[in-house]
């Protein structure tokens, strides 16, 4: 059968990646076509447009490249068309793909969605064109299920997170030489230099106060180096490294991250961790009346209570973050009770074995009306 898989960032390129391989698994004589990057392509996919080309964040960002937008649009549903897949596999990326998914609707096309959109969150309006335009939608958060069906009663499949299956592939790498010869404290910011400036300095803080422990920060792709060297010019047991974020959580004894995916994993690498999040004051304001969800964590929204503590806006501060930094490295009560909710975490996000053959059995199954 004939794939056309879209995805627009660097995670939906990885979670892409392995479904190719497990779809190319199921089904011998599968033909990729697709949106994403080095990873599809390595996988067996034959890449159009690579991610780079498609990431615009930002509203700024967006008004200035809307002519590129519309423009890959319409190149898109030419290439879909020309190629006539029995399957249009829309991955994450929302903005696009869910362009993409009522066009493809209109041309009768079967249309599966991985990775749903965080309606849940912001913007659920989107449901009512989601479920009229998407065949078959796969989530990877386990309360979405819910979520979909006794809110807008849509049945949609749960397939567990791919992420589990990436970490556990890191896990089982051969450990990497030691960042520092003391106990090291991962710090993980972000990934914009607008949100780094807003939580850094304040986790850089901290650091005078554990003269013991190694504070290394995991810089962002694209960030200069010379961005973090001015802010970490005044603290000695400070450094950073470079595209190596994994590596970094599978050494560190604590971690303080920045809100989004970057929670999850650290969970999954097992590392005790303080949430921050902090915006511009009119920023706050405008995300507290528009996001509906009890936590920022995804470790916290997934278990459905506080496993993670969150310092958000004006709690986000130094004497906060040393006291639960403190707790975290310190507390063997803290530290088993964390643990045990780790290991219940993991156990949830990988029911019925790894996300991305799940996906896939379920795409080639649904093809072959099954």
């Amino acid at each position: 059968m004939k794939y056309y898989i879209i995805a627009g960032e660097a995670s939906g390129d990885l979670h892409g990646s392995n479904l190719i391989k497990e779809i190319r698994k199921i089904d011998t004589s599968a033909q990729v076509r697709c949106w994403g990057g080095d990873k599809m392509q390595a996988a067996g996919g034959e890449l159009v447009k690579h991610y780079r080309d498609l990431a615009f964040m930002g509203f700024t960002e967006v008004l200035m490249n809307l002519r590129t937008i519309f423009r890959n649009l319409k190149f898109c549903k030419e290439d879909i068309t020309a190629y006539q897949p029995d399957t249009l596999i829309l991955i994450d990326y929302p903005g696009f793909n869910l362009r993409i998914a009522k066009w493809a609707r209109e041309q009768g096309l079967k249309v599966i969605y991985y990775i749903s959109p965080q309606v849940w969150a912001w913007k659920e309006g989107r449901v009512r064109m989601m479920k009229q335009c998407i065949d078959k939608m796969l989530v990877i958060l386990p309360f979405e299920k819910d979520y979909f069906k006794n809110k807008w009663n849509w049945d949609v499949e749960y397939v567990g997170h791919p992420l589990v299956e990436v970490i556990e592939a890191k896990q089982a790498d051969k450990p990497e030489k030691p960042f520092a010869d003391k106990p090291i404290i991962a710090l993980l910011p972000g990934s914009r230099k607008q949100e780094i400036l807003k939580k850094l300095p304040i986790m850089l803080a901290v650091s005078p106060r554990f003269p013991d422990h190694q504070f290394i920060v995991a810089k962002a792709p694209g960030v200069e180096e010379s961005f973090y060297d001015e802010l970490m010019k005044n603290y000695t047991n400070v450094s950073y490294v470079s595209n190596q974020t994994y590596s970094l959580l599978q050494q560190a004894q604590a971690a303080l991250v920045t809100s989004g995916t970057a929670t999850l994993e650290t969970a999954l690498f097992g590392v005790p961790e303080v949430v921050c999040y902090k915006g511009s004051p009119i920023s706050y304001e405008i995300a507290k009346r528009v996001i509906k969800v009890k936590y920022i964590s995804l470790v916290n929204l997934i278990m459905d209570k506080l496993v993670v503590k969150e310092l958000i806006q004006h709690e986000l501060t130094v004497d906060n973050l040393y006291r639960e930094l403190n707790e975290l490295l310190n507390s063997e009560t803290r530290k088993a009770q964390l643990a045990r909710d780790y290991s219940e975490l993991k156990r949830i996000l990988s029911e019925g074995g790894h996300a991305s053959h799940k996906a896939a059995l379920s795409i080639v199954h649904y093809l072959q009306g099954r």
